[in-house]
């Protein structure tokens, strides 16, 4: 009997050492997997695609997933597409002979309006509210925005916006009562939303009751929401409700305003005006001499100014004392604002261009301060008989877009957002047809920090 124990126990043993054997011979190992982001890019926008593939051991199977749930894919390329915003971790997990392995790469999802190119429309004022059409960086046109976002209106003839800390301030001259007294279905004279998803946030209208026709707006931080009307300028704090008009600003002009240092500069006739946060009168009026035409914060922080007169000039302000840096004279083209609400120059770094709301382009290189005509719009541009506000420079590609209409009455609906390309001779590089309802400006995200 004790034998046959011993010899059960040294089966035992055998079989285990023989099995052990046998095992490091024909041990299947796990498949090697790595995820491959095609595109590089670890961010992408709402609603926009990234592309994935996997390299592993041949003959493997794959699964992927998304935050731990399964996506219901199994080919080798993975489609990545999300709502959904924020940090999420896309796994693929390789299978070959009952052997699992998994790798894992995060991407982050920001919203769809957060890059992009704006295009205010003030609409038809008798019969329509204002409405916003956006570009993506990858040349994507989405019409009605904030209204296909949240299923309601912009305010009657929408004028200005501005973006502070991930929030857009869309002003409208009317509000949800046009200059006739017609009343609209709308969100009424400030409409606030999140600066990536277009998502309301805040409306006002009785608060803003005593304001008359505002045309534009520039933002400190919620306590100091300055809008400009007839009356001049006012501190509106989205907080306490409370609207305050800003003592000296009566004759504060229907143009565009800039922020730089956390000031406010605005023009006003011969003068640019300087507003710190929470005062009731301006902290300094800048004498320009002549009738000032644009006010645009430069790449630096300082300030650009055009100015009208005999001759036209560009100036560069200094943000902190408002100091003349230095002022060229511009002697061929217009720097003139026109009939429009915005500047009549527009920057990107040390280039500034000018069309006199016209449809003839020049360029201004301040440095060593040469002036050249860049082409004309009316013979590249089929229909491009009127410029509706002025031009503007993309802050990352340096191309110049330019809204144009046909003409007045039902010509305004043969519309073209024109994008110009002067790199190598002047070019349109894109033209965006029948987009526009009366286009107040053009507005890229990156020049808002």
């Amino acid at each position: 009997m004790k034998k046959s124990v011993l010899a059960f126990g040294t089966l035992i043993v055998l079989a285990t050492v023989s099995c052990s054997k046998k095992d490091k011979i024909e041990l299947v190992e796990a498949p090697e997997v790595e995820i491959v982001n095609v595109l590089s890019q670890n961010n992408v926008a709402q609603q926009d695609t990234l592309f994935f593939k996997v390299k592993a051991t041949k003959g493997s199977t794959f699964a992927w997933s998304v935050d731990n749930k399964d996506a219901a894919a199994k080919d080798s390329i993975f489609k990545f597409v999300s709502n959904d915003l924020g940090e999420h971790t896309i796994t693929v997990t390789a299978s070959k002979s009952d052997k699992k392995t998994s790798s894992q790469v995060s991407v982050t999802v920001y919203g769809k309006y957060k890059y992009g190119t704006f295009v205010l429309n003030e609409g038809n004022m008798t019969s329509e509210n204002g409405s916003l059409t956006f570009i993506s960086p990858t040349g994507v046109v989405t019409d009605s925005a904030y209204s296909k976002v949240n299923g309601t209106d912009l305010g009657n003839v929408a004028q200005d916006l501005f973006i502070r800390n991930n929030k857009i301030y869309i002003i409208s001259q009317n509000g949800k009562k046009n200059a006739v007294g017609n009343s609209f279905e709308n969100d009424g004279l400030l409409v606030v939303a999140n600066a990536e998803t277009l998502k309301k946030e805040a409306a006002y209208n009785d608060e803003l009751a005593a304001l008359s026709w505002p045309t534009h707006v520039a933002v400190l931080n919620e306590e100091n929401v300055i809008i400009r009307d007839n009356s001049g300028l006012y501190r509106f704090n989205t907080t306490t409700k409370a609207l305050t008009l800003i003592k000296g600003t009566r004759s504060s002009a229907k143009l565009t305003m800039a922020v730089s240092n956390n000031k406010i500069f605005a023009a006003a006739g011969t003068k640019v005006y300087v507003y710190e946060p929470n005062k009731d009168s301006i902290t300094f009026a800048l004498d320009m001499k002549a009738s000032v035409s644009g006010v645009v914060k430069a790449s630096d922080g300082n300030i650009w100014v055009s100015t009208t007169g005999s001759p036209s000039k560009i100036s560069k302000i200094n943000y902190r004392d408002y100091s003349l840096i230095k002022a060229n004279d511009i002697t061929v083209g217009s720097v003139s604002a026109g009939f429009g609400a915005t500047p009549g120059i527009t920057a990107k770094g040390d280039t500034l261009y000018f069309s006199g709301a016209g449809t003839k382009m020049y360029r201004h290189i301040f440095s060593i301060g040469s002036t050249e005509f860049m082409a004309d719009a009316k013979p590249l541009v089929e229909n491009a008989n009127i410029v509706y506000n002025n031009i503007a420079v993309h802050p990352l590609t340096g191309e110049v877009y330019m809204n144009t209409i046909k003409g007045y009455g039902l010509d305004f609906l043969i519309n073209n957002i024109n994008v110009f390309n002067f790199s190598n001779g002047a070019k349109v590089s894109t033209n965006y047809k029948n987009y526009t309802n009366f286009p107040a400006g053009i507005f890229f995200t990156w020049n808002y920090n």
